[in-house]
């Protein structure tokens, strides 16, 4: 049974107190747009197309911010200013310490930078060889993963544990170390941008491109088989830190979240039901964290998590985009993307050349 210790504010995770309900945050704040209120961050880089930012971010981000209570207007004016032109200078901010870690920063355990089959549980290898076989298909998949209720919610097997304790020890050493750091986003205080720490390119990149094939079978009408950029970030709750997580749901067309530790008590993660399926009372699901397995959900999926009772928990978290996908329709504020030049990865959209159209995505419905 579910522990109910407070409901949100906002009408959105708002339900009947005698039903299932998330026990999150007593907060103004609303849902989270993945970064806790929508960001004003910039959007992405793709190999076939010029790196773009989607304009209409800042829109939504002013409107989620008016909807704080108890704020006169004239203070609801400077705070809303205030948060824009803070998001605004993420992005530089990012590049600026980016450059000084590449710079200044020993890393403990170099290894760890370059993903090796080493790394991955032999269970997610075999998971990997039938997805890449002749004729592989979604039931097939299924008979290797752990299904959660009707939600596609996934777990697997992803990293030895021998990995999972080598990647904690090279992020507690940064953490202790005076190099500069950004936090993963406005709900995680805690916790490690692992583009800045130089992770993306050889670690990263290659873990969501072998997930490609079980996410094109498991998520096909959400670009599963084209899943092009990604925002990755280790998350961090220990007693008198970050204890628990808010209901929200991701910048994301999937979502890989993998528990790399530590020893905690409680914690459990949380799912609801998908942002785009409205339900008067929502059903909710907990799932346990298991070290070194993953779980994959749909970035819309409406999820939290429990807080930890003792002890001290980090997660792995790859936001997985597909520019084929949001770059038809923005995930967060659901408008058609105006789209500016920006730096890297960002939120996962693209402008193709001139003439090129994008990829069609397929119909869940189609599968049968």
């Amino acid at each position: 049974m579910l522990r109910t210790p407070g409901i949100s504010a906002t009408a959105e995770v708002q339900s009947n107190q005698q039903q299932r309900s998330p026990p999150v945050k007593n907060s103004s704040q609303g849902f989270s747009h993945g970064e806790g209120i929508l960001l004003l961050q910039r959007s992405s880089l793709h190999p076939l197309g010029e790196v773009v930012s989607h304009k209409q971010d800042v829109c939504v981000a002013l409107a989620c911010l008016r909807k704080r209570p108890c704020i006169n207007s004239h203070q609801k004016k400077i705070n809303i200013e205030a948060e824009v032109q803070r998001r605004k200078q993420l992005p530089q901010q990012s590049v600026e310490r980016r450059a000084i870690i590449s710079k200044c920063y020993k890393p403990k355990h170099p290894e760890v930078y370059t993903l090796q089959d080493s790394f991955l549980a032999p269970e997610f290898l075999e998971i990997e060889r039938f997805c890449t076989s002749p004729g592989a298909d979604l039931q097939g998949l299924l008979s290797y993963l752990e299904s959660f209720s009707d939600k596609r919610i996934y777990r697997l097997p992803v990293f030895t544990e021998q990995f999972c304790q080598a990647l904690l020890d090279e992020l507690e050493n940064f953490e202790h170390s005076d190099m500069p750091k950004g936090r993963p986003n406005t709900m995680n205080n805690y916790g490690v941008l692992l583009s800045e720490l130089g992770m993306d390119e050889r670690l990263l990149t290659p873990l969501r491109e072998r997930l490609r094939p079980l996410t094109a079978l498991l998520y096909p009408e959400l670009g599963g088989a084209c899943l092009d950029s990604h925002r990755a970030f280790a998350v961090k709750y220990a007693l008198h830190q970050d204890l628990d997580l808010s209901s929200h749901y991701d910048n994301a067309e999937v979502t890989l979240n993998v528990s790399l530790g530590k020893e905690f008590t409680e914690g459990n993660l949380y799912f609801g039901e998908f942002n785009e399926d409205p339900c008067p009372v929502p059903r909710y699901i907990e799932v346990e964290h298991v070290w070194g397995r993953g779980l994959l959900h749909r970035g819309g999926q409406i999820h939290g998590a429990l807080p930890i009772a003792s002890g001290e928990r980090w997660n792995l978290i790859v936001w997985m985009r597909a520019s084929a996908v949001r770059n038809r329709l923005c995930p967060m504020c659901r408008r058609k993307p105006e789209l500016v030049p920006a730096e890297g990865f960002g939120d996962g959209f693209t402008e193709p050349p001139q003439g090129e159209e994008q990829p069609e995505t397929v119909s869940v419905c189609a599968l049968g």
